[in-house]
This record gives C-alpha cells, sequence and structure tokens, in this order.
C-alpha cells in the first residue's frame, strides 16, 4: 500500500487550501478582490481592469493566469503558473457568507508538482490572507 503525504490526492498532484473570516459583507469581499488593490495581493500588477471568463495575462510578479470561470459575489476559477514552474496549476477563489456582515476567504489551489510546492504556496496564502485581513480591517 502506497503511503500519500500531506495534501497529495490520488489524481492531481498536491492540494492546498487556506481560508479566513473577515467581518465584512460579500459584496465588500468580491469588490476588494477584484479591485487594483486585492489584485496586487493575490496577482501582483495588472493591466486589467476587469475579470473576464478566458482572460490571459502575466503579472509583474511573473504569474501568469488564465481566468475559466467568473461568478460575481461567488468565485473565481483559473490557470495560475509561477514563473519557473513546468505546468499551471488550479486556483480557485471562494466567498462564502451566510451572514451579511461576515465573508470567508477561501483559496484552493490543486495540481502542485511537490510536497515543496503545496508548502510555498500555503505560506502565500496564508500571508495573503493577512494582508487582506489588515487591509480590510
Amino acid at each position: 500500500m502506497k503511503k500519500t503525504l500531506v495534501g497529495q490526492t490520488a489524481s492531481a498532484g498536491f492540494q492546498v487550501g487556506v481560508r479566513r473570516t473577515l467581518p465584512i459583507s460579500p459584496e465588500q469581499a468580491w469588490t476588494f478582490l477584484t479591485s487594483s488593490e486585492g489584485l496586487q495581493l493575490w496577482l501582483g500588477n495588472v493591466s486589467f481592469h476587469t475579470l473576464e471568463e478566458g482572460g490571459t495575462f502575466i503579472s509583474d510578479k511573473g504569474i501568469t493566469v488564465q481566468f475559466r470561470v467568473v461568478k460575481p459575489l461567488s468565485h473565481i476559477r483559473l490557470k495560475w503558473k509561477k514563473e519557473g514552474w513546468t505546468k499551471p496549476s488550479t486556483l480557485q477563489i471562494r466567498l462564502i457568507s451566510n451572514k451579511p456582515d461576515r465573508t470567508t476567504f477561501s483559496f484552493h489551489q490543486e495540481n502542485l508538482d511537490h510536497l515543496d510546492t503545496r508548502e510555498q504556496m500555503k505560506l502565500y496564502w496564508e500571508d495573503v490572507l493577512t494582508a487582506m485581513k489588515e487591509k480590510l480591517d
């Protein structure tokens, strides 16, 4: 029997998920997430003004993305590849809320190539959420 590592999946390499709930409405969360200030935190500086399905670009951090699904106030699904990676991962960002004044930001990334990459991305998304909390508190 093969032993699996933390975050290892049977078919999609490694995955990681990080969440944080903030005291803001889903509308405020979406507006911030998709604003220049919000995008800077999780992507870097970008040259587009709206998120559109099929849109592809490279940020100033060397991150290449292609938006696959954009559902306002709900979620974004995209191909996400850091400079130096051989293949893209799949990133899903969800906004989850069951109260009008509290929203959970959920970052889930899969198709990561290695346990070390998983750990790097876990720290990356934790830092992103900490920065979001500081900006939104």
